[in-house]
């Protein structure tokens, strides 16, 4: 038996079969090309960064600007590095588009709804949705726990936690699911639907101003800081980029979670049996090993070099854009034992799954909440979970900066 010579060339990037497993393309590019300079599929030059010393430097590295102003391409181009239709529906002022001062202005007067006390005030709300939505399907006895689960659990939990009216709160889910489907598809109905979302949010802002409630779009008009408060296009930029992040990641956290437990028993198995002994430690320390194995967030957002510097021993020029790959940084041998080892009681686990400096993720702690609280549930309540099907026949969803299933079918015993 011959072994396969060794690849000489940069592995084919960002096909059907390369979302299907990034991996062995990464572990090829954090040897031989860590700081990698390619062509999106949108036509824009980016550099690629792969090793978890380089990535961790670089989304802490003020040069690096989240302001695509900074991105030196024609004006044709411009737009092609954010979310569809932001720049013209005037969404363009939230965190992960400005950097300070003005980022940390906005984050110290949205951080407040996301402090540990109120995070854990929210849990029980976080349960209720949980049971809701297992509710619907246990008696069926299979369910597509994307679309029937994973999906509207933290859309409803982060439309509950912004106040949006229960009553408006499918369509929220309508227009969210729209950015879902297109994301690496026509940019036209992402656009359509971020236009709708932001036609909602002025007339919900405009409510709140005359009937607050404790609500966070409610606390950001409320909102003062040094004096300054936010204008009407901060809160709404504010608003849809909290529920825009807020619910795709942890959508991905919970569908990739299940997937990779359903797919590793042994892992699996230790999980439940810590779970029916009334023990947590696993449940927490497995939550991070998800994120760190096969995390929601493929790539960390665009950052665009304010100034020539250098990244891994490569130079970057002023203008270019960087791309930090969380889930290539996050299997890096250098930095993790056996890291293609799922091992949910991995303890030095400092994965980057959730960003890193000024810019790491402000809803880290709700999606913990929920993640924990979706995965404990299901091996639960539905013990003999199982995949509907061949694993092969799963598709993840084309995109650049998020990773997840587009379905995940499964099967189980009915319960009443």
């Amino acid at each position: 038996m011959t072994e396969n010579p060794p690849q000489r060339s940069a592995p084919e990037l960002f096909t059907w079969e390369f979302a299907t497993d990034p991996y062995p393309a990464y572990a090829w590019l954090r040897e031989h090309s860590p700081v990698h300079r390619t062509t999106l599929p949108s036509g824009v030059e980016a550099w690629l960064v792969t090793r978890y010393a380089d990535a961790k430097q670089a989304l802490a590295d003020q040069r690096l600007s989240k302001n695509p102003a900074h991105h030196d391409e024609p004006a044709h181009a411009k737009g092609k590095t954010g979310i569809p239709g932001e720049r013209k529906a005037e969404l363009m002022t939230h965190l992960l588009n400005i950097d300070p001062p003005d980022h940390t202005r906005l984050r110290r007067l949205v951080s407040k709804a996301f402090t540990p006390r109120r995070v854990a005030e929210f849990a029980p709300r976080v349960q209720e949705l949980t049971d809701h939505l297992i509710d619907q399907f246990a008696a069926k006895g299979e369910a597509d726990l994307i679309h029937e689960f994973a999906f509207p659990l933290p859309i409803y939990a982060i439309c509950d936690l912004l106040g949006v009216p229960r009553e408006d709160q499918d369509d929220f889910r309508d227009w969210a699911g729209m950015m879902i489907r297109h994301r690496g598809g026509p940019r036209g109905g992402v656009a359509r639907s971020v236009k709708k979302m932001r036609g909602y949010l002025a007339e919900l802002i405009h409510r709140k101003r005359n009937d607050p409630g404790d609500d966070l779009i409610s606390g950001l008009i409320r909102a003062s800081d040094h004096g300054e408060h936010l204008t009407e296009n901060e809160a709404a930029a504010m608003a849809f980029i909290l529920l825009f992040a807020g619910f795709e990641t942890t959508v991905n956290l919970i569908g990739n979670g299940t997937y990779a437990l359903l797919t590793h028993p042994e892992q699996r198995a230790r999980l439940q049996n810590s779970l029916a002994a009334g023990e947590t430690a696993l449940l927490e320390t497995g939550i991070e090993e998800l994120l760190r194995y096969d995390g929601p967030v493929e790539l960390a957002t665009w950052r665009f070099a304010t100034q020539p510097l250098t990244i891994g021993g490569q130079d970057i020029a002023a203008g270019d854009p960087v791309l930090v790959v969380l889930a290539a940084a996050d299997r890096d041998p250098a930095r993790f034992d056996d890291p293609d080892t799922l091992d949910l009681s991995r303890r030095d686990n400092q994965h980057l799954g959730y960003g890193h400096g000024i810019h790491y993720c402000l809803g880290a702690p709700l999606a913990r909440l929920e993640g924990q609280a979706a995965l404990a549930t299901l091996l639960t309540r539905l013990p003999d979970l199982r995949l509907a099907g061949d694993p092969a026949d799963l598709r993840w969803r084309g995109g650049l900066i998020m990773r997840g299933l587009r379905t995940l079918p499964v099967e189980f015993a009915p319960r009443p």
